[in-house]
Parts: structure tokens; C-alpha cells; sequence
């Protein structure tokens, strides 16, 4: 017999199942395969391997905004499944891509009040809520790295590149460059050298 959870999850499943749909945008597929296997690891959803995609549309209103951005920039016939199924099956309100360029595997913990305009974002970022991610003038936007994390309510704002593999600390305000490897913190943010660099305590 299922229980109580379960069979909501299955519930949820039937509902969100329509946004399936967005499969059939071929040239979308990898990159939300790519998303989906993601996140799939990373919040440990036990559904079978079949049943991942819509049981991630199912749970998650981030992945619902992210899924949808990824169908509409692929052609016009992704931009029109993207923008119905933003009518009937929202994702998280307050959560804003706005960003030309996003690399596979793109994970939003929470999403809340977080907007992402930058130029760029490379593979397997991590982004949390209350972040902002944008310019301070229309040209100048930063460029994030393969295997960035952005923190809970941390700004990176205006032209800066932030090497691979950076973190930036929860509340950091990012106004520079931060090296592959580092991790920005405070306000504004200076940056610590790799942990492997660090000396004891």
C-alpha cells in the first residue's frame, strides 16, 4: 500500500505530467537531461529512473522555471510550450533567468527572491535564494565559471568573472574579480585563497 507521501508525490506527478510535453523540443533535451540527473543527486528524489523528469516538475517550482527556460531558447516552437506551460504550471515566482547563457546542470536550492542576469554561467553552478546575480550598468554583467556556488543572499554585481570552481559566501557583496577557486566573502567581499592554500587555525 502507498503511503500518505507517496501517493501525494504520485498526485503531483499526474497533475505536472503535461509538462512533459516539453520532451519533444529535441534541441532542449540534453541540457534538461542534464539538469534532471543533477538534480536528481542532489536532492535524493526517490522515484524510479523513468519517472525522474516529472517527478522533479512535480516537486520543485525552481526546476519547473528553470525547465521552462531552457525550452524557450530552443526555437519558436520551444519559446510557445515554454510560455503555456508557464500560464498553467508556474514555477517559483520570484525566481528570474535572465541570462543569454547557461551551462548544464544549473541546480537552484530554494530560489526565492533570487534574480540571475549575468553574461554567462558555466556547468554544475549552485545558486540559493535572496541571490542576486546582475549589472550595474546594462553592459556590464558578471560571467560566472564552471562549478560556481552562490550563497543565500549574496550579490555578484556589474562586469566581474568568477573562475571556476568559486564559491561566494552567504550576504557576500561581490563588486571584483574572484579566482578559480577562491571564496569571496563579506561586505564587500575579499577573497580567501583555495582551502587547500589555507593555513590551520
Amino acid at each position: 500500500m502507498l503511503s500518505l507521501r507517496r501517493a501525494r508525490l504520485v498526485a503531483k506527478m499526474l497533475w505536472y505530467g503535461p509538462m512533459l510535453v516539453g520532451r519533444t523540443v529535441r534541441r532542449a533535451r540534453a541540457v534538461v537531461d542534464a539538469d534532471t540527473q543533477r538534480w536528481v543527486e542532489l536532492t535524493d528524489l526517490d522515484v524510479g529512473r523513468r519517472w525522474r523528469l516529472a517527478g522533479l516538475l512535480a516537486t520543485y517550482p525552481e526546476f519547473r522555471t528553470l525547465y521552462c527556460y531552457r525550452l524557450a531558447r530552443n526555437g519558436i516552437v520551444g519559446a510557445t510550450i515554454a510560455a503555456t506551460l508557464r500560464v498553467v504550471y508556474p514555477g517559483e515566482r520570484t525566481l528570474h533567468l535572465a541570462t543569454s547563457e547557461i551551462g548544464p546542470g544549473l541546480f537552484i536550492q530554494h530560489g526565492f527572491a533570487t534574480i540571475v542576469a549575468a553574461r554567462s554561467i558555466g556547468a554544475n553552478c549552485w545558486i540559493n535564494q535572496q541571490v542576486t546575480i546582475g549589472f550595474d550598468r546594462p553592459e556590464a554583467r558578471p560571467v560566472l565559471g564552471d562549478g560556481v556556488a552562490v550563497y543565500a543572499g549574496a550579490k555578484v554585481l556589474g562586469a566581474v568573472t568568477i573562475g571556476d570552481g568559486a564559491s561566494i559566501g552567504a550576504n557576500a557583496v561581490v563588486l571584483h574579480d574572484v579566482p578559480a577557486g577562491c571564496t569571496a566573502v563579506g561586505v564587500p567581499a575579499r577573497i580567501l585563497p583555495p582551502k587547500a592554500a589555507r593555513e590551520p587555525d
